[in-house]
């Protein structure tokens, strides 16, 4: 079977579906981003592109921060709702019944519901078009205690992680190995 190719576009799916709020424990506001990831190691860097219409980008810019907060299977709905409502209208974290918990290291609230929370500090902001990406040092990054293992260890396998692809959301599904596992040597079963 042969290959159709299309115009340029976005199409390099799946994306993490996030929630990122914005503002101070008092005046705050969520937006749905699907136009995020990560963009080094050391220091920890991560960006968010946001239009400039949108009510969220104002604040992240004025403020310099922001919270990237993962998405669940349970907050899917929450995740789509403050995507397509507007901040400027609604308070979005009392229409979906979100609760604030205050960050670490910027006035940003997280966001409870979700399993990880990170805080960021803007570096950068590259205007690219339709959209434009704030580049962000991590400062900190807040885990819910129930993913935590035995060890000590994250278990991300417990979230219900989404994705967004396409228009859709997708639950992420089972784990089908680790970092290095194609070229792990096999361990030799003593007899």
């Amino acid at each position: 079977m042969a290959k159709v190719t299309w115009k340029p576009g976005t199409f390099i799916y799946p994306i993490p579906a996030v929630m990122v709020s914005s503002g101070t424990m008092e005046k705050s506001n969520i937006i749905t981003v699907a136009w995020t990831g990560i963009l080094n190691t050391e220091p920890a860097t991560v960006y968010i592109s946001v239009r400039p219409t949108r009510y969220s980008y104002n604040i992240i810019k004025e403020q310099g921060e922001f919270v990237i907060n993962l998405t669940t299977k349970n907050l899917v709905k929450a995740t789509d709702w403050c995507g397509v409502k507007t901040g400027a209208k609604v308070d979005k974290f009392k229409e979906m019944n979100l609760h604030k918990e205050k960050a670490q290291y910027v006035k940003c609230p997280m966001i409870k519901e979700s399993p990880i929370s990170i805080e960021c500090k803007v570096k950068d902001i590259k205007e690219l078009g339709s959209h434009h990406m704030f580049v962000a040092e991590v400062l900190a990054i807040n885990v819910d205690e129930a993913y935590i293992d035995e060890n000590g260890a994250f278990d991300i396998s417990k979230c219900d992680l989404i994705a967004y692809a396409n228009g859709h959301y997708f639950s992420l599904g089972k784990k089908l190995g680790k970092f290095g596992f194609s070229v792990q040597k096999k361990k030799k079963h003593s007899k």
